[in-house]
């Protein structure tokens, strides 16, 4: 017999809401606990085809999308607004569509096939994969499904899967180039010190706007930053203190970098923008919660994760189609960091 959200509650000494907001990737919980209540759900034979824990029937849908987070690093991919928005789109554009939802944590070092076996007994018809801090060899398990899926926040030029993905060298482009005509100066680059495809993309596109402004990309001083708001502070805050040579502006690879570099930057005495102005990348609420408000690129989030299930919606029951690399377009929002 399966094991009840409210029996895994007691289970594991915590309320029914934490549980509910757990199995139905809300935020609310830690990321820890997320994990330790997904796996002792599965453990304990918990049955997510129910819409919630008090055993309330499915209305009447098409069948079960999988939504499966994967994690390497977890650097990247945590519980963020950037993340929590992406969630909510796909969970508005599986409402639309009548699909239910399952939400689905899988870490580096799981048995990746064993899992995707599991899925599949229980009746999954698509998969939406986030694949933000995957590399080429971690996707390999999911090439060899034959249901519809789709990569989302990836994209590998080997793969013949459907991608959804943030066109990030339009975007960083816009940056950097905005940044050169604001401040009449070569750019730095506050660059991301884990490596997934998204910051490498925003590395061309910054690279392609120095050298379509004439100026020498080796000319560019790069800081090397932890992708969050403290490692950024702390790595920004070493660099200033060892003597490192600063740019008057700087394009970061996220909002997170870019907040935790300008904590940094005002503690030892700069003022934003009248020594260094810095641009985000993200649009995410911290832009608006640090003094001076972020300017930074704007990605439609929600649409994204609307986009990806629309995709596989139209795939799902296909006789034949064709996998397409769709690229979101962003927008530069201006705020008093330039």
């Amino acid at each position: 017999m399966s094991i009840t959200a409210k029996e895994l509650a007691k289970l594991l000494n915590l309320s029914e809401a934490a549980i509910s907001m757990a199995l139905n990737n809300k935020p609310g919980v830690s990321t820890k606990t997320r994990k330790m209540v997904t796996e002792a759900a599965k453990q304990h034979g918990y049955d997510f085809t129910r819409i919630n824990e008090d055993n309330t029937a499915l209305p009447s849908t098409n069948g079960t999308i999988y939504f499966i987070i994967y994690r390497k690093h977890g650097a990247v991919v945590s519980d963020t607004p950037f993340f929590s928005q992406l969630s909510e789109g796909i969970d508005c554009g599986c409402k639309r569509a009548k699909y239910y939802l399952n939400v689905y944590y899988l870490y580096e070092g799981d048995d990746i096939e064993s899992h995707l076996t599991q899925i599949l007994n229980q009746g999954c018809k698509g998969i939406v994969l986030l694949g933000t801090e995957m590399k080429e060899e971690d996707f390999r398990p999911f090439s060899k499904l034959t249901l519809p899926l789709i990569l989302l926040d990836n994209y590998f030029e080997t793969i013949t899967k459907d991608c959804v993905l943030i066109n990030n060298v339009q975007g960083s482009y816009q940056a950097a180039n905005y940044l050169i005509s604001k401040c009449k100066s070569q750019p730095g680059y506050l660059h991301s010190s884990y490596l997934i495809n998204n910051f490498s993309e925003r590395a061309d596109g910054f690279y392609k706007a120095v050298r379509a402004n004439g100026m020498s990309t080796s000319k560019s001083i790069v800081h090397l930053l932890s992708p969050s708001v403290e490692g950024a502070y702390a790595d920004m805050l070493a660099l200033l203190d060892q003597g490192e040579e600063i740019a008057g502006c700087y394009f970061a690879d996220n909002d997170l970098i870019a907040a935790g570099a300008i904590k940094a930057f005002r503690e030892r005495g700069y003022k934003i923008p009248g020594d260094i102005s810095v641009i985000g990348f993200d649009n995410m609420p911290v832009c608006t919660y640090i003094e001076p408000s972020l300017t930074s690129i704007n990605v439609p989030k929600q649409y994204m994760g609307e986009m990806a299930v629309q995709r596989l919606v139209s795939i799902i029951g296909a006789k034949e189609f064709t996998p397409v690399k769709i690229e979101i377009l962003t927008n530069l929002v201006k705020r008093k960091s330039v």
